[in-house]
This record gives structure tokens, C-alpha cells and sequence, in this order.
């Protein structure tokens, strides 16, 4: 007599837990380890195919991250539509609300000018001698040195004067005559400077004078009488309240001529010596008032 079980035969699915796995044999239940190997690698097989499938999926979904954020970065950077939540809007301070650093006004007074000082008697004030005027025992000029002679100062300016010289000096009211005397090679000039008060003394002196009159050469400490007779050379110039004139000849007595270059040229030098001495004297007084 068989005992069999009742109802219906059960089905085993190896994915529904409460499913029931066949058994065969005999009574003393034995497993069938084939079928349970079986099932095993159907299970297996089934995991695999869905991590293959996750993957695929995965890696389309990535796939497709990469490409809006493509589609993204190549679109252009514009808001769109009305942003909300941003940071406030900071005021700049604009050019004309900036305070400009402001100075006190200041003025240098402007420099002094040594032409007023050699102009009038109440400034030019500094002491005045034929050795300040001409220091020194020779003069170069260039490459040609003069020795000096003789010096002499007077007071009485018509009196160091000859021609129509004496009465112009005297005429512009003439303080002082100042003069000193350079020689080289046989040439010898002296050089009368003559001063007044004022600056348009001296100019009317100057203009006044004419090759009619002339300084008195000077002799001495070197150099023998000249031009006391015969033809010589002489200029007339101004420069602030001074004139001064030149007398320029051989030393021997000789006509100059126009032709006595030598004699031009030293006539010329020591005029020129003396405008830049008058216009020293100026530029030193200027500079001792600018430094008070």
C-alpha cells in the first residue's frame, strides 16, 4: 500500500522563496545534487545578464551627461529669463565725486637780474677799484696772453681824457675814471671805464662820444708812452651805468692802419674783457641779495 501525497504536484522555481524544490529517491530524502547544480547556474547565468544590462545602461546614461553638458558648454553664457537671488550691484565711486588733493599756493620769487645792479648807484654798491675790475697781473684770452701795466683811478674824469672826450664825460655828470693798460708783441691798449649814476648817463655818454675823443693811454709798470701823437685805435661801449673805451696802438709810435690786424684784435679782447667784468660785478651782487 502507497501513501502519496495529496493535491496537486508543486512546482519548484528556484527565484520564489516559497517554492518547493523536488526531491527524488527514496524515503530517506536524498537531494539531487544535479538538479540543485543546475539551478545554480541558471541563477548564475541570469545575475550575469543583469549586470550586463545595468552596465549598458549606466554607461548611456553617462553618455548622455556628458553630452548636455557638451551641448551646454557650446551654448552661449546669456541669462535667460528673469535671474533671481543675485549678489547686489556695487556703486562705484565716479571721477568727478573723487576729492583732488589740493596744495597750498606757492610763488618763488623770480631770480634777480644782475643788469639792475650794474643800472643805478643805489644798487650797485659793492666796492669798485681798477684791481677789482681787472685782478691780476696778466689777461688771457683764447691762446693769447697780455701782461698788464699800469692802473690809475681819478675822480676827475676829463682829466684822463683827451678830444671831445673830457667835455662829454663832464657834460653826463661822469663820477670816476678807471683805467689800466695791457701789452704784448709791440701793442699796447688801455682801457678807460667811466662811471656814472645811472644807466641812461652812461648810454648818452656813449652815444654822444665820437672818434674825436678819446681815454688817455696809460704808461708804466712795463710799458712805454703810446698814442700820444700819431693815429691810433679806439671803441666806445656801454654796459649798465658804465662806458668804456679803448685806446689801442703800437709801442713804438707807429700809425695803425686797417691793415694792423693785431692791433684790432688786441683792442677787441680787452673790450671785450671788460663788458664781461662789469656784467661779473652785476651777477655777483644778485646772488649775495638773492642769498639774504
Amino acid at each position: 500500500m502507497s501513501y502519496g501525497q495529496g493535491g496537486p504536484q508543486s512546482q519548484w522555481d528556484p527565484w520564489k522563496p516559497q517554492s518547493q524544490q523536488p526531491w527524488s529517491g527514496g524515503s530517506d530524502q536524498t537531494p539531487d545534487w544535479a538538479a540543485l547544480a543546475e539551478a545554480s547556474e541558471t541563477r548564475n547565468k541570469r545575475r550575469r545578464v543583469l549586470f550586463i544590462g545595468g552596465g549598458v545602461v549606466a554607461t548611456l546614461a553617462i553618455g548622455t551627461a556628458v553630452a548636455m553638458a557638451v551641448v551646454s558648454a557650446n551654448g552661449d553664457n546669456n541669462a535667460s529669463g528673469t535671474p533671481s537671488n543675485l549678489p547686489a550691484s556695487v556703486s562705484l565711486p565716479s571721477e568727478s565725486a573723487a576729492t583732488a588733493p589740493s596744495f597750498a599756493p606757492t610763488s618763488a620769487p623770480p631770480p634777480l637780474d644782475p643788469q639792475d645792479f650794474i643800472s643805478s648807484a643805489k644798487k650797485d654798491t659793492a666796492p669798485l677799484s681798477a684791481e677789482t675790475l681787472f685782478p691780476g697781473t696778466q689777461l688771457t684770452m683764447g691762446e693769447t696772453v697780455y701782461k698788464k701795466g699800469a692802473t690809475a683811478d681819478t675822480k676827475k674824469c676829463a682829466t684822463a681824457a683827451k678830444g671831445t672826450l673830457p667835455n662829454v664825460l663832464t657834460k653826463n655828470d661822469c663820477t670816476r675814471l678807471l683805467r689800466v693798460t695791457y701789452f704784448k708783441d709791440g701793442v699796447a691798449v688801455t682801457v678807460g671805464v667811466a662811471v656814472f649814476d645811472t644807466e641812461a648817463q652812461a648810454a648818452k655818454a656813449k652815444s654822444e662820444a665820437d672818434k674825436k675823443g678819446f681815454v688817455t693811454a696809460l704808461a708804466g709798470s712795463g710799458a712805454k708812452a703810446f698814442c700820444a701823437s700819431g693815429v691810433c685805435r679806439t671803441t666806445t661801449n656801454s654796459s649798465g651805468r658804465y662806458a668804456y673805451f679803448t685806446t689801442a696802438g703800437f709801442l713804438d709810435g707807429k700809425d695803425v692802419t686797417t691793415k694792423d690786424t693785431k692791433v684790432f684784435r688786441t683792442g677787441d679782447d680787452l673790450a671785450e674783457f671788460t663788458f664781461r667784468q662789469i656784467r661779473r660785478r652785476g651777477e655777483a651782487q644778485a646772488s649775495a641779495a638773492a642769498n639774504r
